[in-house]
């Protein structure tokens, strides 16, 4: 079997193991903190040893590729971050708003101002 055959080769930032929901980052991520093949068994007990074996080789025989591959996806994980950070924001502004109108709709029926089977919001 070829070293390449484990993997499906997605996109430049989804390098996943054949098989499996795992991508190579993820079980490179673990290695590159230090940690045995045995240990990193542990994070994915789905994962067949000898596939953990074949993207620690798959990255040692391919170091530069696999390091720009994995800052790329270092740089689409914080891309996604901030755009999720942007969207909370957002959300909570929206929210913030809302309640800010339900308040001054509650005020306005408690002076008499409003009568909400009638009236149109001011």
């Amino acid at each position: 079997m070829n070293l390449q055959d484990y993997f499906d080769f997605i996109d430049n930032t989804s390098i996943r193991i054949k098989g499996h929901r795992v991508y190579i980052d993820e079980v490179l991520k673990h290695h590159l903190q230090g940690k045995e093949p045995e240990e990193i068994l542990q994070y994915f007990p789905n994962l067949p040893l000898e596939k953990i074996y074949a993207a620690l080789l798959y990255y040692e025989a391919n170091k530069s590729e696999v390091e720009g591959y994995l800052q790329r996806v270092q740089q689409h994980e914080e891309k996604s971050r901030q755009e999720w950070l942007q969207i909370q924001d957002t959300m909570e502004r929206f929210v913030e708003k809302r309640e800010n109108l339900r308040k001054t709709r509650k005020r306005q029926i408690a002076e008499g101002k409003f009568n909400p089977l009638w009236d149109e919001p001011a």
